[in-house]
């Protein structure tokens, strides 16, 4: 296997995958390098009943190569259960499944290298030079363009760092500690699908039966996703054609104005979880067990003996609204950052950023280091929420966005990625123009 690629993937998570998926038995040299021993995609968050957010067509190929053997059609028919998922009339799927489909296609791509860390990624003038650590000892690759792809970290409050432990932890390994909840006053902290899915089993016993849950969440409600036919028109390619031409400033309004498109709770967990709620209250007669309090935000925590939470209500606006709630444990569904991995330090430096440190990628997701004239280029995935739109962390455009990925690599058009005529007309030519100018 050849140590001189014309692009070395860093992570195999499904971004990459993608890229992998629609890069094979085309021309390039391609390796991607992953330190697990074996393909995983949020084991921790592998909650029983947990489901898919976004359509299982809009998979690591179908919406640009829907004839590709790494389809999730194709992953049905060869599992031999094409015909009973069909039956089954599920518009999404389990998120167990959707992690099994990515898992087979990762074994059956030649390209991924599992147990395989890159170290460090240094400019050798030349090549991208990679120290990697693998299952065959060191290797050092050369590798004239990279991919990005590893992934993002665990947001945790400030606050909340000291306390980290086995009963203050992130909900993204949740389902690896299986926490023992019972006779336990549990805080869960965070109103998104995470949250709402960990308080669904808590209340169902799934690590046993807590006293009490106290689901804290800043947010004015326990607020839907708006998955609407004209809402999803904001993750197509289209859309994001139109969203790179904004101001920098425009955009950071945009995307935060268009939150509740990929960070709400799917309706059906919604219902599932009042009508749990019901039963909880007016069946049950054990409206103790659970508290529900939107409008708050965690701002400081002690620990003596339990946790004291000191959470700020916004909904009293500038009156003193300070308010404490006490806890055996203290589950964080805080969401996920973007983080580059520790490999780049050596480019740091030399990756463009804007005033605010944000990446900056052209339409292909690519950029160059500051002073580099030669033709190299660094991709970077699933960090362009400012730059592409509120699409671009999620896995709604995976394969467009990986096909714009091998566009650019081979300097033409490998696959199509126009769409016919949307029915939105976003911006007109003429405030086209102008935007543009």
């Amino acid at each position: 296997m050849s140590n001189f690629l014309d692009l070395a993937g860093i992570g195999a998570g499904p971004f990459n995958l993608a890229v992998a998926a629609l890069m094979q038995d085309k021309f390039l040299s391609h390796r991607f390098f992953d330190a697990k021993a074996e393909f995983s995609w949020h084991p921790g968050l592998m909650l029983p009943g947990a489901m898919m957010q976004t359509s299982y067509l809009k998979d690591l190929v179908t919406p640009v190569d829907p004839t590709n053997p790494y389809s999730f059609l194709a992953y049905l028919v060869e599992n031999k259960r094409f015909y009973d998922f069909l039956h089954a009339e599920q518009r999404t799927v389990m998120r167990r499944e959707f992690a099994d489909y990515l898992a087979w296609a990762a074994r059956r791509l030649d390209c991924i290298q599992m147990s395989s860390r890159v170290q460090s990624v240094v400019d050798n003038g030349d090549y991208f030079e990679l120290d990697v650590h693998g299952p065959n000892g060191r290797e050092q690759i050369l590798a004239k363009n990279l991919c990005v792809a590893a992934g993002k970290k665990p947001n945790i409050p400030e606050c909340s760092r000291p306390f980290l432990s086995e009963n203050c932890f992130h909900a993204l390994e949740i389902a690896l500690r299986n926490p023992d909840v019972s006779g336990k006053r549990v805080a869960v902290i965070g109103g998104g699908q995470t949250g709402a899915e960990v308080v669904i089993n808590l209340l169902g016993k799934h690590w046993g039966r807590p006293q009490q849950v106290t689901w804290v969440s800043r947010r004015s409600n326990y607020l839907p996703l708006d998955e609407t036919p004209f809402t999803n028109d904001w993750f197509t390619p289209e859309y994001v054609e139109v969203f790179r031409q904004l101001s920098p400033h425009r955009r950071e309004e945009v995307v935060a104005e268009q939150k509740l498109a990929s960070d709400g709770i799917s309706p059906d967990t919604l219902k599932q979880l009042y009508q749990l709620f019901y039963r909880l209250v007016h069946l049950e007669k054990d409206s103790e067990r659970v508290t529900l309090m939107p409008n708050r935000e965690l701002v400081n925590m002690s620990c003596r003996g339990d946790y004291q939470l000191q959470l700020q209500n916004h909904l009293l606006g500038d009156a003193d609204g300070n308010e404490w709630i006490n806890a055996d444990i203290v589950i964080l569904c805080t969401g996920l950052r973007e983080a580059l991995p520790a490999c780049l330090a050596p480019l740091q430096e030399r990756i463009p950023r804007d005033a605010e440190g944000r990446l900056l990628l052209d339409d292909a997701f690519a950029t160059k280091l500051n002073g580099d004239d030669s033709e190299r280029r660094l991709y970077f995935l699933g960090t362009g929420r400012t730059s592409h739109g509120i699409a671009e962390p999620q896995l709604s455009l995976s394969a467009w966005r990986a096909a714009q990925v091998v566009n650019d690599l081979h300097g033409k058009a490998v696959y199509d990625n126009q769409q016919a005529g949307n029915l939105m007309k976003w911006i007109t030519p003429e405030a086209q123009q102008i935007a543009v100018a």
